[in-house]
Protein backbone atom coordinates (compact mmCIF):
# COMPACT_ATOMS: atom_id res chain seq x y z
CA UNK A 1 0.00 0.00 0.00
CA UNK A 2 1.45 3.41 -0.89
CA UNK A 3 1.87 5.95 2.06
CA UNK A 4 -0.57 8.70 1.84
CA UNK A 5 0.21 11.91 3.09
CA UNK A 6 -3.09 14.54 3.24
CA UNK A 7 -3.00 17.92 4.22
CA UNK A 8 -4.54 21.65 3.07
CA UNK A 9 -6.16 23.96 5.27
CA UNK A 10 -8.18 23.98 8.45
CA UNK A 11 -11.17 23.97 6.58
CA UNK A 12 -12.42 20.14 6.11
CA UNK A 13 -14.90 20.86 3.60
CA UNK A 14 -12.81 22.36 0.89
CA UNK A 15 -14.31 21.03 -1.98
CA UNK A 16 -11.18 20.57 -3.90
CA UNK A 17 -8.72 18.13 -3.78
CA UNK A 18 -5.08 18.83 -5.65
CA UNK A 19 -2.99 15.32 -5.55
CA UNK A 20 0.89 15.65 -6.15
CA UNK A 21 2.75 12.35 -6.76
CA UNK A 22 5.85 13.35 -4.51
CA UNK A 23 5.70 16.29 -2.02
CA UNK A 24 8.71 18.22 -4.20
CA UNK A 25 6.19 18.77 -6.77
CA UNK A 26 4.17 20.95 -4.63
CA UNK A 27 5.39 24.92 -4.63
CA UNK A 28 5.69 27.03 -1.47
CA UNK A 29 2.58 27.81 -0.81
CA UNK A 30 0.92 24.75 -1.17
CA UNK A 31 3.69 22.22 0.73
CA UNK A 32 3.52 24.71 3.86
CA UNK A 33 -0.40 24.56 4.06
CA UNK A 34 -0.70 28.26 3.91
CA UNK A 35 -3.27 28.28 0.75
CA UNK A 36 -6.55 27.48 1.98
CA UNK A 37 -9.49 26.65 -0.11
CA UNK A 38 -8.35 22.85 -1.36
CA UNK A 39 -7.00 19.80 0.49
CA UNK A 40 -3.29 18.45 -0.81
CA UNK A 41 -3.13 14.77 -1.48
CA UNK A 42 0.53 13.02 -2.06
CA UNK A 43 -0.60 10.00 -3.75
CA UNK A 44 3.33 8.40 -3.95
CA UNK A 45 4.62 7.37 -7.78
CA UNK A 46 2.86 5.27 -10.16
CA UNK A 47 -0.35 4.52 -11.52
CA UNK A 48 -0.76 1.73 -8.29
CA UNK A 49 0.01 4.20 -5.74
CA UNK A 50 -2.14 6.60 -7.23
CA UNK A 51 -5.10 4.47 -7.37
CA UNK A 52 -5.06 3.58 -3.76
CA UNK A 53 -4.67 6.85 -2.38
CA UNK A 54 -7.20 8.88 -4.57
CA UNK A 55 -9.43 5.11 -3.57
CA UNK A 56 -9.38 5.57 -0.02
CA UNK A 57 -9.10 9.44 -0.20
CA UNK A 58 -12.47 9.42 -2.11
CA UNK A 59 -13.82 7.01 0.25
CA UNK A 60 -13.55 9.11 3.43
CA UNK A 61 -14.34 12.39 2.00
CA UNK A 62 -16.59 14.17 -0.77
CA UNK A 63 -14.82 16.67 -3.45
CA UNK A 64 -16.20 18.71 -6.57
CA UNK A 65 -12.98 18.68 -8.06
CA UNK A 66 -9.95 16.99 -8.61
CA UNK A 67 -6.70 18.49 -9.74
CA UNK A 68 -4.03 15.74 -10.59
CA UNK A 69 -1.18 17.77 -10.45
CA UNK A 70 3.12 17.90 -10.69
CA UNK A 71 5.37 17.18 -12.99
CA UNK A 72 5.57 15.95 -16.87
CA UNK A 73 8.25 14.90 -19.69
CA UNK A 74 7.68 16.77 -22.99
CA UNK A 75 6.74 14.87 -25.92
CA UNK A 76 5.62 17.55 -28.17
CA UNK A 77 9.31 19.02 -29.15
CA UNK A 78 7.68 22.53 -29.12
CA UNK A 79 7.15 22.56 -25.01
CA UNK A 80 10.00 24.30 -23.65
CA UNK A 81 10.94 23.86 -19.65
CA UNK A 82 9.02 25.51 -17.37
CA UNK A 83 5.94 25.83 -19.55
CA UNK A 84 2.33 24.76 -18.02
CA UNK A 85 0.04 22.16 -19.64
CA UNK A 86 -3.56 21.31 -18.92
CA UNK A 87 -6.38 18.99 -19.49
CA UNK A 88 -9.84 18.61 -18.34
CA UNK A 89 -13.28 17.44 -18.32
CA UNK A 90 -15.63 19.47 -20.30
CA UNK A 91 -17.77 20.69 -17.68
CA UNK A 92 -15.07 21.97 -15.63
CA UNK A 93 -14.77 24.93 -16.88
CA UNK A 94 -11.65 26.11 -16.42
CA UNK A 95 -10.10 26.85 -19.58
CA UNK A 96 -10.23 30.44 -20.24
CA UNK A 97 -8.77 30.79 -16.69
CA UNK A 98 -5.89 28.45 -16.97
CA UNK A 99 -5.09 30.51 -20.24
CA UNK A 100 -5.02 33.86 -19.04
CA UNK A 101 -2.79 32.40 -16.30
CA UNK A 102 -0.01 31.24 -19.05
CA UNK A 103 -0.84 27.40 -19.37
CA UNK A 104 -1.33 25.40 -22.41
CA UNK A 105 -3.97 22.57 -23.65
CA UNK A 106 -2.15 19.85 -24.04
CA UNK A 107 -2.51 15.82 -24.78
CA UNK A 108 -0.97 13.31 -21.75
CA UNK A 109 0.04 9.79 -21.83
CA UNK A 110 -0.03 7.66 -18.50
CA UNK A 111 2.81 5.72 -18.73
CA UNK A 112 4.25 3.03 -16.45
CA UNK A 113 7.42 3.92 -16.41
CA UNK A 114 9.76 7.28 -16.42
CA UNK A 115 10.78 7.52 -19.99
CA UNK A 116 14.51 8.23 -19.41
CA UNK A 117 15.92 9.18 -22.89
CA UNK A 118 14.92 11.73 -25.63
CA UNK A 119 14.47 8.48 -27.93
CA UNK A 120 12.02 7.19 -25.83
CA UNK A 121 10.56 10.42 -25.85
CA UNK A 122 10.10 10.47 -29.18
CA UNK A 123 8.88 7.04 -29.86
CA UNK A 124 6.15 7.85 -27.58
CA UNK A 125 4.82 11.18 -29.03
CA UNK A 126 5.15 8.94 -32.45
CA UNK A 127 2.87 6.45 -31.12
CA UNK A 128 0.63 8.06 -28.71
CA UNK A 129 0.07 11.59 -30.02
CA UNK A 130 0.91 13.04 -26.86
CA UNK A 131 2.08 16.09 -25.85
CA UNK A 132 3.63 15.28 -22.40
CA UNK A 133 4.06 11.62 -20.68
CA UNK A 134 3.08 11.17 -16.82
CA UNK A 135 2.22 8.33 -14.53
CA UNK A 136 -0.60 8.99 -12.20
CA UNK A 137 -3.40 11.52 -13.90
CA UNK A 138 -5.19 9.18 -15.96
CA UNK A 139 -5.80 6.52 -12.91
CA UNK A 140 -6.85 9.05 -10.71
CA UNK A 141 -9.47 10.98 -13.18
CA UNK A 142 -10.61 7.42 -14.35
CA UNK A 143 -11.77 6.90 -10.79
CA UNK A 144 -12.92 10.24 -10.50
CA UNK A 145 -15.06 9.48 -13.57
CA UNK A 146 -16.43 6.17 -11.86
CA UNK A 147 -17.46 8.42 -8.98
CA UNK A 148 -18.86 11.41 -11.24
CA UNK A 149 -16.62 13.88 -9.47
CA UNK A 150 -15.14 16.24 -12.37
CA UNK A 151 -11.22 16.59 -12.68
CA UNK A 152 -8.62 18.07 -14.57
CA UNK A 153 -4.89 17.02 -15.15
CA UNK A 154 -2.45 20.53 -15.04
CA UNK A 155 1.48 19.38 -15.25
CA UNK A 156 4.81 21.51 -15.75
CA UNK A 157 7.34 20.32 -17.87
CA UNK A 158 9.74 19.65 -16.35
CA UNK A 159 12.30 17.46 -19.37
CA UNK A 160 11.92 18.49 -23.01
CA UNK A 161 11.18 15.97 -25.60
CA UNK A 162 14.99 16.57 -26.18
CA UNK A 163 16.85 15.88 -22.49
CA UNK A 164 17.86 12.80 -21.23
CA UNK A 165 17.57 12.47 -17.96
CA UNK A 166 20.79 12.76 -15.79
CA UNK A 167 19.78 9.14 -14.39
CA UNK A 168 18.02 5.84 -15.41
CA UNK A 169 15.47 6.41 -12.72
CA UNK A 170 13.20 3.05 -12.95
CA UNK A 171 16.55 1.38 -11.88
CA UNK A 172 16.31 3.17 -9.02
CA UNK A 173 12.74 2.35 -8.18
CA UNK A 174 11.72 -0.56 -5.48
CA UNK A 175 8.58 -2.67 -6.64
CA UNK A 176 6.16 0.17 -4.81
CA UNK A 177 7.46 2.67 -6.98
CA UNK A 178 9.25 4.57 -4.74
CA UNK A 179 12.76 5.74 -4.94
CA UNK A 180 15.39 3.50 -3.28
CA UNK A 181 17.52 6.07 -1.57
CA UNK A 182 20.80 3.73 -0.60
CA UNK A 183 20.56 2.94 -4.52
CA UNK A 184 20.53 6.08 -5.46
CA UNK A 185 23.99 7.46 -3.08
CA UNK A 186 25.53 4.26 -4.86
CA UNK A 187 25.15 4.86 -8.12
CA UNK A 188 26.34 8.90 -7.15
CA UNK A 189 29.31 7.37 -5.61
CA UNK A 190 29.86 5.06 -8.73
CA UNK A 191 28.95 8.08 -11.26
CA UNK A 192 30.70 11.04 -9.72
CA UNK A 193 30.15 12.60 -12.82
CA UNK A 194 26.23 12.68 -12.25
CA UNK A 195 26.32 15.37 -9.24
CA UNK A 196 26.38 18.45 -11.47
CA UNK A 197 23.63 16.86 -14.16
CA UNK A 198 21.75 15.84 -10.61
CA UNK A 199 22.09 19.23 -9.08
CA UNK A 200 20.64 21.07 -12.34
CA UNK A 201 17.76 18.60 -12.35
CA UNK A 202 16.92 19.57 -9.04
CA UNK A 203 17.51 23.33 -9.13
CA UNK A 204 15.17 22.93 -12.75
CA UNK A 205 12.68 20.77 -10.49
CA UNK A 206 12.53 23.93 -7.79
CA UNK A 207 11.78 26.13 -10.95
CA UNK A 208 8.87 23.92 -12.33
CA UNK A 209 7.26 23.31 -9.22
CA UNK A 210 7.12 27.80 -8.81
CA UNK A 211 5.64 28.00 -12.61
CA UNK A 212 2.87 25.13 -11.65
CA UNK A 213 2.49 26.52 -8.23
CA UNK A 214 1.59 29.66 -9.51
CA UNK A 215 -1.06 27.96 -11.80
CA UNK A 216 -2.52 25.67 -9.56
CA UNK A 217 -2.97 28.87 -6.84
CA UNK A 218 -3.91 31.19 -9.49
CA UNK A 219 -6.95 28.61 -10.57
CA UNK A 220 -7.96 28.13 -6.46
CA UNK A 221 -8.27 31.91 -5.89
CA UNK A 222 -10.55 32.42 -9.47
CA UNK A 223 -12.83 29.63 -7.44
CA UNK A 224 -12.72 31.63 -4.26
CA UNK A 225 -13.56 34.82 -6.32
CA UNK A 226 -10.94 35.70 -4.97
Amino acid sequence: MAATTTSGNSNLNSDVLVCYAVKEEMGFEISRHSFGGCTVLVTGMGRRNAAESIQSELASNEYQLVLSCGFAGGLNPNLAFGIVIFDEDIEVGLKTELIQLGAVPAKFYCARRVAITAAEKKDLWNSTGADAVEMESSVIRNICREKKISSATIRVILDTAQENLPLDFNALMTSFDRINYLKLVWTILCKPHKVFPLWKFQHNAFVAAKNLDQVVRGILRMRRGG
